[in-house]
């Protein structure tokens, strides 16, 4: 599943991150990140449309200077921020995987997770990303109602070894035009799965130590194969 994790990692980033994050990262690297209307979102363009620039875009710049993102992959978190981030309801998602627990954090705390989240997907998988390449991924075309305000974009991954796997993008009509909030593979929800693996952990340990763990690094699926008491 590495060719899915990447492409889940790569598109869902932009769902529990905060603005602030990238910039900072980037900020950390000597580098600045790339204007926030590089990507800007179009209420003019459909659901299928919305992720198939998206996808054209960042794996176009990926195929430009592939070497080089080789070389630097922290560089991957400015396509990320170009061409990902403009498309995603960042808070609806992040309030989908913090569940109940979003209510209850304070402000603070919000903004940690969603900056932690983000910065343990990019180290963790962002390097992978530079050898993704189009033709593992084929879109396919979506009938919308003009007034709707929900669509689900329909798409398949190439594995290595060629299987095919299903990768649905769950959208919402937003007044900036289609963002996606939830990526469910094979029938398993993105959203509905770091809600449970992030919910029981919270509960034994307490926010601010599922933060920590994410500050300090650890993958967010391994937060949820792991117990521990709950941290004062």
């Amino acid at each position: 599943m590495r060719h899915v994790t990447i492409l889940v990692t790569t598109t869902l980033l932009g769902c529990v991150l905060a603005q602030g994050g990238l910039a900072d990262a980037l900020a950390a690297q000597g580098q600045s990140a790339p204007p926030a209307s590089a990507a800007a979102a179009n209420p003019a363009q459909g659901p299928t449309e919305v992720v198939q620039a998206a996808a054209q875009g960042m794996l176009g710049d990926l195929d430009k200077n592939r070497d080089l993102f080789r070389r630097e992959p922290a560089r991957i978190g400015q396509l990320v921020d170009k061409y990902l981030l403009p498309h995603f309801d960042v808070e609806y998602a992040a309030r989908g995987v913090l569940g109940k627990y979003w209510a209850t954090a304070t402000p603070d705390q919000r903004r940690r997770f969603v900056d932690a989240f983000y910065h343990s997907l990019l180290s963790n998988y962002g390097s992978a990303l530079a050898d993704f390449t189009s033709d593992r991924l084929k879109i396919f075309p979506s009938n919308v109602a003009p007034d709707a305000t929900r669509a689900t974009v329909r798409t398949e991954v190439k594995r290595s070894n060629g299987d095919r796997v299903s990768v649905n993008y769950y959208m919402r009509k937003t007044p900036e035009g289609w963002k996606a909030w939830d990526v469910v593979i094979d029938g398993i929800s993105y959203v509905n799965s770091y809600r449970t693996d992030f919910g029981a952990q919270i509960e034994q340990q307490g926010i601010d130590a599922v933060i920590r763990r994410l500050e300090g690094g650890e993958k967010p699926g391994a937060i949820g194969k792991q117990t521990g008491g709950k941290s004062g």
